[in-house]
């Protein structure tokens, strides 16, 4: 597959958040956005138990997790047995592969999508207009960033970087809708130009919140409408999604979907809830002839054989850890030039791509530990950001390195000056000698010390050290004393 016009160096992660950081649109149309949600989310759990809630979605997680072979098999039998097809994809090209196969055995030519990151995650776009196929975005969000040929800026709100303004014009410039701040007026034209794609499309994707092992059933979680339509009027779907996404029971359902609405968007519950368990039955008078579930990898089982990331995988999509991002919120999700931005992007993009290209995104936090208080499913966030950050120089004995392109930061004269360090502080002989010169070499001490004398003034060294302030102390003492 050729590279997506959309595709971004993620090596130049410091060059794009600077840039966002001058641009004064993207800071205020991000604050005003992240505002808006973060007080929504807390008036949304206000009479809630929410520890309880987040300690009871985090071990519902765990559980399918611990659970997670048997029960994605158990997920096939009964899918299958339900009469849909499931196909498995050991990564992106052949996740793309899957579908393309499934569209042209359709003879299809024109796709409607629902929301779906994992389709984002796989350039599924790109790949099927590659192959004369037209793949169109239903989702509101989705469809203006596809208008502006850009991808999404955050995971459940695509076009959040983008205020009022820039999206009448984007829409009169692309579809001769007139400009207008009128939302409604907006959104309703966006609405009557997709409801005519619906009709003619040939193919319906959609990605899937939540997959029931026991009952084989698809969930499907969404507030405009698109998401029922892509599924029920053409007659194929497609569902595409991560292999973590299957859970034990519907019981199990719903306190995640408790968690993910009101984590979201501060909704105590969304417009639709869609629950696709087969293809349309003879008694049946809507609905597809086929339904397929394309199951993807692409690097998950590796996370998953390692105990600590693994927690990586419980992750709902909610992006309630980008909304509290000090990070996030000012550079946007543009700057990562990933597929999943911010704080969850930053430790599981690092698996999907290697931390050779992503080397950047588990050193672009505070630490300040909002991502792990607000996660929904209470993911150890900046665990492990420091996780990866010690596999970006090879790891340690505690944690040997398992991440593609570990050690992608090590530096050897980093590596020789703590090797020096080391030396030095392992004698008290040396130790004493070495900060002996350095005070009485204090006037040749650089004024910049890398990146971290960009903003910051560089520690002087004392004229004297402790222990010789000590010993003049002691001796001007016993002086007096005599």
């Amino acid at each position: 597959m050729s590279q997506s016009p959309h595709h971004i160096d993620v090596r130049e992660f410091h060059h794009r958040a600077q840039a966002a950081i001058d641009s004064p649109k993207i800071r205020r149309n991000f604050r005003k956005a992240m505002d808006g949600l973060i007080s929504k989310r807390k008036t949304a759990f206000e009479d809630w138990d929410l520890d309880t809630l987040r300690t009871l979605g985090a071990n519902i997680r765990l559980k399918a997790l611990a659970q997670l072979p048997d029960l994605l098999v158990q997920l096939e039998q009964q899918l299958i047995a339900n009469g849909v097809k499931v196909h498995w994809a050991n990564d992106s090209e052949e996740a793309c592969h899957l579908v393309r196969d499934i569209c042209l055995r359709r003879q299809a030519k024109r796709v409607i999508k629902g929301k779906s990151m994992v389709s984002e995650e796989m350039e599924l776009n790109h790949y099927l207009e590659e192959h004369g196929i037209e793949a169109l975005e239903s989702d509101l969000g989705e469809y203006i960033v596809q208008l502006a040929e850009e991808t999404p800026s955050h995971i459940i709100m695509p076009a959040i970087h983008k205020n009022t303004e820039e999206i009448s014009d984007l829409m009169h410039d692309r579809t001769g809708t007139e400009r207008s701040n009128d939302v409604e007026y907006l959104t309703a034209s966006a609405r009557q130009q997709l409801r005519e794609k619906f009709m003619q499309a040939d193919v319906g994707i959609s990605g899937v919140n939540f997959a029931v092992a026991e009952t084989g059933t698809l969930c499907l979680v969404e507030n405009e409408g698109n998401g029922r339509l892509t599924t029920t009027v053409p007659s194929c779907h497609i569902a595409v999604t991560g292999i973590e996404k299957v859970v034990t029971s519907l019981e199990d359902v719903a306190p995640l979907l408790a968690l993910l609405t009101r984590s979201a968007t501060g909704q105590h519950i969304t417009t639709y809830f869609n629950m696709i368990s087969s293809p349309r039955r003879a008694e049946e008078l809507d609905g597809p002839e086929e339904v397929h579930l394309v199951l993807v990898d692409n690097g998950r089982s590796s996370i998953y054989q390692d105990d600590e990331l693994l927690d990586t995988l419980r992750c709902i999509r909610c992006g309630a850890c980008m909304n509290h991002c000090p990070v996030y919120t000012r550079v946007g999700g543009h700057a990562y030039g990933t597929t999943y931005p911010g704080p969850i992007g930053k430790i599981l993009m690092p698996h999907l791509l290697g931390l050779d290209e992503t080397r950047h995104l588990p050193t672009a936090s505070s630490l300040c530990g909002a991502c792990g208080e607000v996660c929904p499913v209470r993911i150890p966030i900046p665990d492990l950001l420091v996780r990866l950050r010690q596999e970006s120089v090879d790891g340690d004995h505690l944690h040997p390195a398992r991440v593609r392109g570990h050690g992608s930061k090590r530096s050897a004269m980093e590596a020789l000056a703590w090797k020096g360090w080391r030396w030095m502080h392992t004698s008290a002989g040396r130790y004493r000698f070495g900060t002996g010169i350095a005070t009485r070499l204090r006037a040749l001490q650089p004024q910049h010390l890398g990146a971290w004398t960009r903003y910051r003034s560089a520690p002087r060294l004392a004229p004297k050290s402790l222990h010789e302030l000590v010993r003049e102390r002691q001796t001007s003492r016993g002086g007096k004393s005599s």
